[in-house]
């Protein structure tokens, strides 16, 4: 499983959206989005 795959399974599994985990990792949603569709890493 890469890293794209890892991180949307794992945020998920926490019940937690894209926006709700960007704001815990003091990133933006989008910069979730891209690590999730493997356009960016993290």
């Amino acid at each position: 499983m890469d890293i794209s795959n890892q991180i949307k399974t794992r945020r998920e599994a926490m019940g937690l959206s894209q926006e709700q985990l960007a704001e815990k990792l003091y990133v933006s949603r989008q910069t979730i989005s891209n690590w999730e569709r493997d356009k960016t890493y993290p």
